[in-house]
């Protein structure tokens, strides 16, 4: 069970780096023109390390289960 939810975790942290790249490259091939756009891209973008964060910490609580379980 602990290793589907590894397994998991780290699908979903691939599709979150895949998102901030491609917002990244999107937010630099965009002029500079439109405020309300870079705004949106910069608030998208914290969305994406807020879901970094999310993932850690759940890397790290799967971790601490799989310890306690092996010295059980």
């Amino acid at each position: 069970m602990f290793m589907q939810v590894a397994i998991g975790a780290i699908g979903i942290g691939i599709v979150l780096m895949v998102g901030y790249l491609v917002i990244a490259q999107v937010k630099s091939a965009l002029p500079v023109v439109d405020a309300n756009t870079t705004a949106a891209l910069d608030s998208t973008q914290a969305t994406v390390f807020a879901g970094f964060g999310l993932i850690a910490v759940g890397i790290i609580v799967l971790a601490a289960f799989g310890l306690i379980n092996v010295f059980r």
